[in-house]
């Protein structure tokens, strides 16, 4: 059977066929040259990008922490039990008078929640009785505001000498002590503050070294959260 008849037939016009060239076919009708130049990233930049970032993450966490830390200090709960440290409260009219005037100053000098004051007595020696006196208030910066009472301190017994930081124990915060002097000459002066509380007590008879270690004792007989 011949195939004349296939040939033989008329083609019928179809599109015209695409012309394949050298350029290349743009998906686009933006046209380049009017396109910004992309520069590739320096590696300096690539550092310095790095680095802002992981100053971030870290101020960010530090935030983080300080918010974990008011939240677990803030609600402070202060009380004078009868016996602590080896010290016992003096209950008598003397004593309770001394501990409401330093009390009244002490409040007066910041605002609190709660205040408290009392006198504890060394059955060993009565001479080296302990008056301590402070209170409860969120503080945000708590060393800031110690620093600021042992100031106002300075105006009632005499300049703070010699005051450093010593170990705030297992309730954190911050702890100082110093010397300062009195009636009686000089005697160790010692103070508390976290996010919760802060409070104060003179140590007639001590160095600042016992009274430092004294003091962490009665704090964690007295601080409650």
């Amino acid at each position: 059977m011949s195939d004349a008849h296939l040939t033989e037939r008329p083609v019928d016009e179809g599109p015209e066929p695409v012309d394949l060239t050298d350029e290349p076919i743009r998906l686009s009708r933006r046209d380049p040259a009017l396109e910004p130049e992309r520069r590739p990233v320096s590696r300096r930049r690539k550092i310095a990008l790095a680095a802002a970032l992981v100053a971030g993450l870290g101020g960010a966490a530090a935030l983080g922490l300080g918010g974990w830390r008011v939240l677990a200090e803030k609600d402070t709960e202060l009380n004078a039990p009868a016996t602590v440290a080896g010290l016992t409260r003096d209950d008598s009219d003397r004593a309770r008078s001394t501990a409401d005037y330093l009390r009244d100053g002490f409040a007066a000098d910041i605002e609190l929640d709660h205040s408290f004051g009392t006198v504890y007595t060394d059955p060993a020696d009565a001479k080296r009785s302990v008056l301590l006196f402070g209170g409860t208030t969120l503080l945000w910066q708590p060393e800031r505001d110690l620093d600021s009472l042992f100031g106002l301190m300075a105006d009632e017994t005499g300049k703070v000498t010699g005051l450093r930081k010593v170990d705030a124990g297992g309730l954190g915060g911050v702890m100082k002590c110093g010397t300062t002097s009195g009636d009686g000459g000089d005697f160790a002066v010692c103070g508390w503050a976290d996010h919760g509380s802060v409070a104060m007590g003179m140590f007639p008879g001590r160095s600042v070294d016992d009274s430092a270690a004294l003091f962490r004792r009665l704090r964690e007989g007295i601080q409650h959260r």
